[in-house]
């Protein structure tokens, strides 16, 4: 097998990454709001994608940092690597991302990200590529029905959302639950909803939005996950880490609180 010095970092097409990313990460989702897409190639191949796009609660993360501007931060939504790439490949490409958007967008002075620790990882690459870790919360935003199916409290509780409506015919008998089924091509047994920082960065919206409760969805037998959510910042400008407003947490911390996952396994 080849070197991570192998492979290939440049810019792709949404569509482009969009499939690559359903493909390939743990949800099967997107994040609509991706605007900045990279490509990660490998003896030609397309094994990977990093895609970046504002943060849904803006103006909540751009308080992370003190003095920070509108446009001088940005999100890292997605990022998806298949097992064909070479070892260290995932850092590599996080060190590339982040030299072009030094060298193109001169204008973002940090990222943030987030990792989830409740079913898939607690962020091992983020760490290995310098992210300072920001924050470590319980989770109480990814929620699973009694029949496996796995979304988020937003999902359920924003009432302008039309899976919200698919969960509560779920719930009320499961006529809508069946018209979904078959204009989406797959039962519901087959499939798990979007998981994504939106568990995190969001939380606040719903009641700005005047969103629904979680009652009837706890009453079904709705459940939080049991596990953790955590949040990491990248500085592209190492002046604005002085800037932090919240304490950088030693990676330490996560496994003496009982956060590490890998792979979806508890470490």
């Amino acid at each position: 097998m080849g070197s991570a010095k192998d492979i290939v970092i440049k810019p792709v097409d949404r569509d482009t990454a969009n499939t690559l990313v359903k493909r390939v990460h743990y949800s099967g989702k997107i994040v609509q709001n991706s605007n900045l897409h990279f490509g990660v190639y490998y003896q030609g191949k397309l094994e990977g994608a990093m895609q970046f796009g504002s943060s849904l609660d803006k103006r909540k993360i751009q308080g992370l940092v003190s003095d920070t501007k509108w446009h001088e931060f940005i999100e890292l939504n997605r990022m998806a690597f298949t097992d064909n790439l070479p070892r260290n490949s995932e850092s590599r490409a996080i060190a590339i991302a982040m030299k072009l958007i030094r060298k193109y967008a001169p204008q973002i002075k940090w990222v943030v990200t987030f990792a989830d620790a409740t079913q898939c990882g607690d962020g091992t690459i983020y760490r290995a590529s310098g992210f300072v870790l920001t924050g470590i919360k319980k989770n109480t935003q990814i929620w699973v029905a009694p029949d496996g199916e796995v979304t988020t409290r937003i999902v359920a509780t924003d009432t302008r959302r039309p899976e919200r409506q698919r969960l509560l015919g779920k719930i009320q008998g499961g006529t809508r639950e069946s018209r979904t089924s078959l204009t989406d091509g797959r039962s519901t047994n087959q499939k798990q909803l979007a998981i994504s920082r939106v568990s995190v960065t969001k939380g606040n919206h719903i009641q700005e939005t005047g969103g629904a409760s979680m009652r009837q969805f706890v009453e079904a037998g709705f459940k939080p996950l049991e596990g953790y959510q955590l949040r990491y910042i990248y500085f592209i400008d190492p002046a604005y880490r002085s800037r932090l407003t919240v304490p950088e947490i030693p990676y330490s911390e996560i496994q003496e609180i009982g956060a590490g996952m890998y792979r979806g396994e508890k470490r």
